[in-house]
């Protein structure tokens, strides 16, 4: 059964964005899909939802507020620390990987250099957080 809640994508750039969403669409996802472009905004949402979306997919080098520090703030909140989060990402620094995993990122995802491989990336992903990951009850 798919979780009617949202998926939150937060991503700067918006060849990215166009891309995801039409990964994810493609996957048959039909979740709503918000959209952040910063950290800042992201965290506006997070925090001001109602209900919490099923998966954040999360870039790291953001304006304002990067993706490490808007991991370690949802993390920080009872409300929030269990949301599921992907680092979606095109940094392979080891420092970044071991650093989203010690502040609490469900996974870790660098993006693909081809449309194809992100594409068919991004579709694994939605299918497996949407359709397979089975969520806390009660909508965390």
């Amino acid at each position: 059964m798919t979780s009617a809640r949202p998926i939150l994508l937060v991503e700067d750039n918006p060849d990215d964005e166009r891309l995801t969403i039409r990964a994810l669409r493609r996957g048959n996802i039909a979740n709503e899909i918000l959209v952040a472009r910063n950290g800042e905004e992201a965290l506006n949402l997070i925090f001001g939802l109602e209900a919490l979306p099923s998966v954040v997919l999360l870039d790291l080098k953001l304006p304002k507020v990067d993706g490490l520090e808007v991991l370690r703030q949802i993390r920080a909140s009872d409300k929030t620390r269990f949301l599921p989060i992907v680092v979606l990402t095109s940094s392979s620094e080891d420092c970044d990987i071991v650093e989203s995993y010690s502040l609490g990122a469900n996974s870790y995802v660098r993006k693909p250099v081809g449309i194809d491989q992100f594409t068919e990336a991004v579709r694994q992903l939605g299918l497996y957080w949407i359709l397979l990951n089975e969520p806390l009850p009660g909508g965390l």
